[in-house]
């Protein structure tokens, strides 16, 4: 399957696009402003150490105070390794309020939510995570192959003696790894080691707040992390960055040098190939498929929901034979938008209900064989008598809709707003409120245009009603800043 990595960079932000079969998988957005921490390590202060919930606040110097739970505290024995624990332990045990603290963000802020720490430090590379506080030499369950998995190990072995590491230092073998040589492997060690002693440099004896590693930028992790054998050009449209990028790969990449160029036409490179299109459709609720139907995702803070809907497809034969298509084109659907908008958490999708157990299979199938290339760790349970299927995919960064997206001032994230007719009545109500609360002749009703024109118009008998009611004049002044559901009713 061709698959190529887009590369749109510019002064106030960074883009990266992951295309397969001409199609958007993923997109990685970072602004100069809003950089993620994640990946990064800091020297942090417990600020608030909460018993009940297990759990602590930790400022890191973000805007909002980091979290890290218990089971995120890893102890550590005399010479600073990692001691697994078979039971939980106490916060109250583990941190106390002042307490410095070498933490690592492994989560984004998300909304009101400050980032999520852990004690369990990490920096990967393009083959390897360097674990330095932990003994363990594992592999990536991605690769599968025995004979490759006892390959790559007994490699990672040898270069770990190489270095005179060996019983003192943990790493991870990451899917990238497949294939790769001893010298690829020891390069990657030998440069792991140096990051975590400068790393080690800055920890020792700060007593104050600051950051002590910093992940790669978005350019350069996308190159490290996104990068498979698919992978057949590597387009980047600004010359700084693709000398930084031939630059990266140069020392760390040499292989797929070929395979990155500068995009240097007129027509800007996410125009192209519609990446800004793509983006519009996925910030939307309606996606629409091929077949006639659609999908509808509603995306809250509890768990996002995709419904599917056959819409116009009636399919050449049955009913049966409708419901099965467009579920099965669903289930390829909705994967790809859960990467493209990064939802995480509690997914529910809602197929429409089949009686064949074997059209059941065969959807679930086709949608865990589409999630199988998805990077982000998902689980999915067994469809229902309803057609549900439960999964979660998890959180580790904004969905597309929180980064590039806030909270409506209007409806205040409802998504509907009152009808004029129910405004109408609201002020009737307040009119009432008013005129029992003090003695004046006249009340002034500031609202909507369109308010106001209904209660000049449809309303109007009501109005006089009113009047005769509470025994004032009522007037009107239309606030073209006021929404639809903003009014105020005061003494005039």
């Amino acid at each position: 399957m061709s698959a190529e990595i887009l590369i749109n960079a510019t002064p106030m932000e960074t883009r990266v696009a992951l295309m397969e079969q001409g199609l958007l998988q993923e997109i990685y957005i970072e602004r100069r402003n809003r950089k993620g921490p994640v990946g990064n390590i800091y020297m942090g202060k417990v600020v608030r150490v909460m018993p009940g919930m297990q759990a602590a606040f930790v400022d890191i110097g973000l805007e909002r105070a980091a979290f890290i739970h218990a089971q995120d505290i890893t102890p550590v024995d005399a010479d600073g390794f990692e001691v697994p624990s078979s039971q939980e332990v106490e916060i109250g045990q583990l941190l106390h309020e002042g307490q410095m603290l070498v933490v690592q963000v492994v989560k984004e802020p998300i909304a009101s939510k400050g980032a999520r720490l852990s004690t369990h430090l990490s920096i990967a590379s393009r083959y390897l995570v360097h674990m330095p506080r932990n003994r363990h030499l594992g592999i990536s369950q991605r690769i599968e192959n025995e004979d490759e998995r006892r390959r790559l190990l007994g490699l990672l072995e040898s270069c770990v003696a190489q270095t005179g590491a060996e019983g003192n230092t943990g790493f991870i073998l990451r899917t990238a790894a497949e294939g790769v040589s001893e010298s690829e492997l020891l390069a990657d060690i030998t440069f792991l080691q140096r990051v975590w002693r400068k790393v080690e440099q800055r920890m020792a004896g700060s007593k104050e707040i600051r950051p002590l590693y910093t992940d790669l930028v978005l350019y350069m992790r996308a190159m490290r992390d996104l990068f498979h054998p698919d992978i057949t050009r590597i387009r980047v449209d600004n010359r700084e960055t693709y000398e930084e990028v031939m630059e990266f790969c140069k020392h760390f990449m040499p292989e797929i040098e070929s395979r990155v160029e500068r995009y240097k036409e007129e027509r800007p490179l996410f125009d192209l190939y519609s990446i800004d299109d793509e983006i519009q459709k996925a910030l939307g609720r309606t996606v629409k498929l091929k077949s006639g139907g659609n999908l509808v995702i509603d995306q809250n803070e509890a768990m996002t929901t995709i419904d599917v809907n056959t819409g116009a497809f009636l399919g050449s034969r049955n009913q049966d034979e409708t419901i099965f298509k467009t579920n099965l084109e669903a289930a390829k659907a909705s994967a790809r938008q859960m990467k493209v908008r990064n939802l995480g958490g509690i997914i529910i999708l809602d197929f429409i209900d089949m009686t064949n157990e074997e059209h059941k299979r065969q959807v679930l199938r086709t949608l865990q064989k589409a999630l199988e290339k998805d990077p982000v760790r998902t689980m999915v349970t067994e469809m229902s008598e309803l057609g549900l299927v439960e999964m979660t995919r998890k959180r580790n960064r904004e969905s597309l809709e929180q980064m590039l997206c806030h909270e409506c001032p209007t409806c205040n994230g409802r998504g509907t707003v009152k009808t004029p007719e129910t405004v109408c009545y609201e002020v009737f109500r307040e009119i009432l409120r008013v005129a029992k609360a003090y003695d004046n002749d006249s009340i002034l009703v500031m609202a909507s245009q369109e308010v106001v024109d209904r209660l000049l118009d449809e309303d109007s008998a009501m109005v006089a009603d009113m009047e005769e009611l509470v025994g004032k004049n009522i007037r009107f002044q239309v606030e073209t800043m006021y929404s639809t559901e903003q009014f105020d009713v005061v003494l005039y």
